[in-house]
């Protein structure tokens, strides 16, 4: 165990500091993970992570897994998981089980989803297209007053 002298360690006053020491305050554990303290206590509140043991002080202490816990939490929200999702992944996990099987389900629901709104959208783009092709040479005059605009 390395000891130095520090009026500061980590954000708190101490003669001495323990680099070893495995515990992270809440804002080390936001700024280590690229998220905010909020969005932490949201995550231990939905059960993503884990209820955090506390100081005698009362200050939340992480452990440094909980890092790579919200990495998969941010990488499950890339590829557009929900967090009831993300969370039912965890859950498998955390009951000593690999949640590969359910991933792959999860994944193959998204790509469907996808898909579906991809197609939507070229649905929706011939459709705005072809609006926009017989708006191409308008003419006013031939609006009755009961429309807004013959074209839409």
């Amino acid at each position: 165990m390395q000891r130095y002298w520090t009026f500061q360690c980590r954000g708190r006053s101490m003669a001495t500091c323990d680099t070893t020491e495995a515990g992270m305050r809440i804002g080390e554990l936001a700024e280590a993970a690229g998220t905010t303290t909020k969005t932490l206590r949201f995550y231990e509140d939905q059960g993503l992570l884990p209820t955090a043991e506390r100081t005698p002080a009362g200050y939340r202490d992480y452990t440094p897994d909980a890092v790579s816990r919200i990495d998969f939490v941010h990488r499950g929200q890339a590829a557009g998981l929900t967090l009831a999702q993300i969370k039912q992944i965890l859950d498998i996990r955390d009951h000593g089980q690999a949640p590969c099987g359910h991933v792959r389900g999860l994944l193959a629901a998204r790509l469907a989803d996808i898909d579906r709104q991809i197609a939507d959208l070229g649905a929706l783009r011939d459709n705005v297209a072809s609006l926009r092709d017989a708006a191409s040479d308008p003419e006013p005059d031939t609006c009755g007053a009961d429309e807004v605009c013959r074209y839409l």
